[in-house]
């Protein structure tokens, strides 16, 4: 079964922490000095907060799955809606190895479909002096979402496999509107 991902980065790790906890009734069950995160199942959801030098607000929104096929089954839905998706397989983020999807739904929100394959030691693969990097998140860099443009399109859902639709570790970022903005924009010319 799917559980709902909601990433909110927050001014002050400690205080969030408390305010969630008595939120939830319930303790993290990931805590580390700059990330927690619930996995609750009442409401099904998969809510994380971080504190990583960006604004406080909404990060990003997801869908994480529990196994590859839930996961084929998301990209599946993600290329009928008629939007290109980036790629990564492997990757680390957020203290977790997945599998997932990154696309950009038409009001600018960002969304990752995923399957955590195990935990990790840090936030990403970067060493740690990188890892303590606000700008050293989870989401795609710019130059990687265009290369997911180029070749990951609706039209060919085969390409999103291709080596060039996976970025490098250290070409991700910390996700905001900007960075796939430009990405929207032009698939948007392109259907008028």
């Amino acid at each position: 079964m799917k559980r709902l991902h909601i990433h909110v980065s927050v001014d002050e790790l400690a205080t969030s922490v408390r305010f969630y906890n008595a939120l939830f009734g319930a303790e993290p069950t990931v805590l580390k000095p700059d990330y927690a995160k619930w996995l609750l199942d009442d409401p099904r959801v998969n809510f994380a907060i971080s504190q990583r030098g960006a604004p406080a607000g909404l990060d990003h929104l997801g869908i994480q799955a529990e196994n590859g096929d839930e996961l084929a089954e998301l990209k599946q839905r993600i290329d009928a809606a008629g939007m290109a998706a980036l790629t990564e397989e492997g990757t680390t983020c957020c203290y977790a190895k997945s599998d997932k999807h990154w696309v950009q739904d038409p009001s600018g929100i960002a969304w990752e479909t995923y399957h955590t394959l195990d935990s990790a030691p840090t936030y990403n693969d970067a060493p740690a002096a990188a890892a303590a990097n606000p700008d050293s998140c989870c989401a795609p860099a710019p130059a990687a979402l265009a290369a997911a443009d180029a070749c990951c399109t609706p039209a060919d859902s085969s390409a999103t496999a291709s080596a060039c639709c996976v970025p490098a570790p250290q070409k991700v970022q910390l996700i905001a509107r900007k960075n796939i903005e430009a990405i929207v924009s032009r698939e948007r010319k392109s259907r008028d």
